[in-house]
C-alpha cells in the first residue's frame, strides 16, 4: 500500500527539535495563540463535538476517545469546582514524546489547557510532571509566566471573559502516578495508590470535585484540530485511529529519534524515513516493542507490514500504547530484556493490590532463573498462567502492564527459552557424565 508522510505544513508541532524560538514571540509567529478567543466564543458543546468529530483518542496509552471523555463532566455546576489535570508524569520506560513537547513546544500544552478548560467549565488545570524533568518543567513555567503576562490566561484569559488559572506540580518520580487516581491523590498530598472506580474522576475527582486527566499530547494537539477543524485532523490515518501522533523511536536503529507523523503509518516506512533504517538492515532486527514497555512484543515477521495504530496492533495482541518503538536486532537477549521490565515493574508496583504486590515479585524471580536457564520447562506455562491471574485482577493497571511483556515473549520466544533451558540440562548432564 502506498501511504501519504506527513507534510511540513501540517505538523501541529512545529518546534518538537528546538531549532526555532520557543517564546510567546516565537510561538504567535507560527500560529498559536492565534484566535484562541474566537474559539472559546463557539462555546463549550461545539468544542466538545468538535473533538469527537476529529476522532482524537488520548494519546498517553489507553486510547479513550478525548472528546467522550469531556462529554462526561457535569453540564452545570453543583457548587463544585471543575478541574483539568494534565499527566505529564511520563514514566512509561521508552516514552520521552511528552518531554520533547514541553521543553520545545510548551505554549501549545498551555493553550491546549485553556480550551479543554473551557469547554469542561473548569477555571484551573493543574499540569503534574514528574520531579526529573527539570529542563521541561523550566521551560514550562517561563511559558505559563509568558501567558499570564499577556493575558492569554488568567482574568479575562484572551478577552473572552472567562477566568483560568494553570498551575505546574511537581511528581517524585513514581511510575504508578501516571495513572489517573493515583496521580490525584499525588496532587492532593497524599501517597500515589490508585483510587477504587467508581466513583470516577468526573464526578469525583480531585479535592472531590469532577475532574478530567488527559495526557500532554492529547491536551496539545486541540488548539490545531478546533483551528484547523475536525475534518482536517481525521483526515489522517484510518477510521477508528485518526490524527497525528507523536512517535518516540530509540534501539537498534540507525538514527534514534522523536517525530509527529500520521497514524496508521506503516512501521517499516516510519523507520525508514525517519531513523535512517534498522541496525544491520531489517533482516536483522529481532523484535520490537511498538508502544512503550507495557505492551507485548513483536517478532520481526508480524512487525514487517503492520501499521502504527491502535486496531492494527490491537490485532496482533500487542498495542500502540504512548508509541514509543522500541527496536531490538539480533544481538539482544530477549529474555534479559523482559526480565529487567518485570524487574521495573515489581519495583513500581504500589502493593495496594495482592495480585500485583506479589505476583510482580513472583514473575520477577521465575524470569531470573529463565534468564539463565535455570529453570523446567514446565515452568513457563506456570509462568503464563501467572500472568493470566494478575491481569485484570488490581485496581490499576499496572499488573497488566507487568503481565503484558511476559506473555508476549511467551508466545512469541518460547522457543527461545526452551533452548536456554535446554542448554544448561545438557550441561549439567555433561558435568555429571564427567564427575564419574
Amino acid at each position: 500500500m502506498s501511504f501519504d508522510f506527513l507534510t511540513d505544513e501540517n505538523r501541529i508541532f512545529t518546534n518538537l527539535y528546538g531549532q526555532k524560538d520557543r517564546s510567546l514571540k516565537g510561538v504567535k509567529a507560527r500560529g498559536h495563540w492565534d484566535g484562541t478567543a474566537d474559539i472559546l466564543g463557539k462555546g463549550r458543546d461545539w468544542i466538545v463535538q468538535e473533538m469527537k468529530d476529529s476522532g482524537l483518542r488520548g494519546r498517553g496509552g489507553a486510547g479513550f476517545p478525548t472528546g467522550l471523555k469531556w462529554s462526561f463532566m457535569p453540564k452545570e455546576s453543583d457548587g463544585r469546582p471543575h478541574y483539568l489535570v494534565v499527566n505529564a508524569d511520563e514514566s512509561e520506560p521508552g516514552t520521552c514524546k511528552d518531554r520533547e513537547i514541553m521543553r520545545h513546544d510548551p505554549h501549545t500544552l498551555i493553550e491546549g489547557c485553556l480550551i479543554a478548560s473551557f469547554a469542561m467549565g473548569a477555571h484551573a488545570a493543574y499540569i503534574y510532571i514528574r520531579g526529573e524533568y527539570v529542563r521541561e518543567r523550566e521551560a514550562l513555567q517561563r511559558a505559563i509566566d509568558e501567558a499570564y503576562e499577556d493575558g492569554l490566561i488568567g482574568k479575562n484569559a484572551c478577552g473572552s471573559g472567562f477566568d483560568f488559572d494553570c498551575y505546574l506540580s511537581h511528581g517524585a518520580g513514581a511510575y504508578i502516578c501516571g495513572e489517573e487516581t493515583a496521580l490525584i491523590e499525588s496532587l492532593e498530598g497524599k501517597k500515589g495508590m490508585p483510587r477504587l472506580k467508581p466513583p470516577f474522576p468526573a464526578n469525583v475527582g480531585l479535592y472531590g470535585c469532577p475532574s478530567t486527566v488527559n495526557n500532554v499530547e492529547s491536551i496539545a494537539v486541540v488548539p490545531t484540530i478546533l483551528r484547523r477543524g475536525a475534518e482536517w485532523f481525521a483526515g489522517f490515518g484510518r477510521e477508528r485511529n485518526a490524527g497525528t501522533k507523536v512517535f518516540a523511536i530509540s534501539g537498534h536503529v540507525n538514527n534514534p529519534c522523536v517525530v509527529e507523523e500520521a497514524m496508521s503509518i506503516p512501521f517499516r516506512d516510519l523507520i525508514d524515513r525517519h531513523c535512517g533504517g534498522f541496525r544491520g538492515g531489517y533482516e536483522n532486527m529481532k523484535a520490537v516493542i511498538p508502544g512503550g514497555s507495557s505492551v507485548p512484543c513483536l517478532t520481526n515477521a508480524q512487525a514487517k507490514d503492520v501499521l502504527m495504530d491502535f486496531d492494527a496492533l490491537s490485532e496482533l495482541k500487542s498495542g500502540l500504547g504512548t508509541a514509543a518503538v522500541i527496536v531490538m536486532d539480533e544481538s539482544t537477549d530477549i529474555i534479559k530484556a523482559i526480565w529487567r521490565l518485570s524487574k521495573f515493574y515489581k519495583h513500581e508496583s504500589c502493593g495496594q493490590c495482592t495480585p500485583c504486590r506479589e505476583g510482580t515479585g513472583w514473575m520477577m524471580r521465575v524470569m531470573d532463573r529463565l534468564v539463565e536457564g535455570n529453570a523446567a520447562v514446565e515452568e513457563i506455562d506456570m509462568l503464563l498462567e501467572v500472568t493470566k491471574q494478575v491481569e485484570g485482577h488490581t485496581i490499576c493497571a499496572l499488573g497488566d502492564a507487568a503481565a503484558w511483556p511476559i506473555q508476549g515473549l511467551i508466545r512469541n520466544f518460547r522457543g527461545e527459552i526452551e533452548e536456554r533451558i535446554k542448554a544448561l540440562d545438557t550441561g549439567r548432564v555433561t558435568a555429571a557424565v564427567a564427575a564419574e
